[in-house]
């Protein structure tokens, strides 16, 4: 059967997660003088604080934790590696970062090209998402991504995250699509690919972080553009 629903992974596949999250960081470790208070060296904290928060989002997708121990903990534990703890300190940076990530609204290179380039060629677009369900529809209006997107599924409200095949299944009943005629695109690849063959639905990893993983029949682009190969 022919393609004709295309469902996009959100963060670090479309939204430049990766760079916003920096930028929203940096200013908030800027405004409150965390370097000259602390001695600590900005790139540091925003490394030990990836490191970190890569562990815990790879925790809640494996049903480990859920998302109020990540948002206790992200900050926390960053600022404990650095032999500061202090949870008043902790608690004012997840807070203003939540809110203020959405001021940066970096699309992945290529993103708004290639979303263009599927809308012509009259593929019905969709986001599949394990963001939190209070930024994600907020990231796709504020970047100007919205308009493409016939539906956005956010984890929350399915109760469960990629890979679990209840997500995709709600996905697919609210777009109307069947595993046939549908792929997903994301950068995930325990979320977004072993989810989506699991799941009996075709997919594009994204390796944007050089990965190289291998698999018949495998799909891989190292960049956004590359979809045309396949679409």
């Amino acid at each position: 059967m022919k393609i004709q629903h295309i469902f996009f992974d959100l963060d670090n596949t479309l939204w430049d997660h990766r760079r916003n999250a920096y930028l929203t960081i940096q200013e908030l470790f800027n405004k409150e003088e965390i370097g000259l208070k602390y001695n600590i060296a900005f790139d540091e904290f925003h490394s030990v604080y990836h490191e970190i928060n890569e562990k815990l989002w790879e925790d809640i997708r494996d049903g480990i934790i859920d998302k109020e121990y990540l948002r206790k903990h992200r900050f926390y534990d960053t600022f404990r590696r650095f032999e500061v703890d202090d949870e008043t300190l902790s608690v004012y940076f997840e807070e203003h970062f939540l809110d203020k990530i959405l001021n940066h609204n970096k699309l992945v290179e290529g993103a708004g090209y290639i979303l263009e380039y599927l809308k012509a060629k009259h593929y019905t677009l969709h986001i599949i998402s394990n963001g939190f369900k209070e930024v994600t529809e907020r990231k796709c209006i504020l970047s100007g991504i919205d308009k493409y997107f016939k539906t956005i599924t956010s984890a929350d409200t399915v109760g469960v995250r990629k890979p679990r095949p209840e997500i995709f299944e709600y996905s697919l009943n609210l777009a109307g699509a069947e595993k046939e005629n549908s792929m997903l695109i994301g950068d995930d690849w325990i979320a977004d690919v072993t989810g989506a063959q699991r799941f009996g639905m075709d997919v594009i990893f994204f390796d944007v972080l050089n990965e190289n993983k291998e698999g018949e029949g495998l799909k891989v682009i190292k960049h956004l553009l590359q979809i045309k190969e396949y679409l």
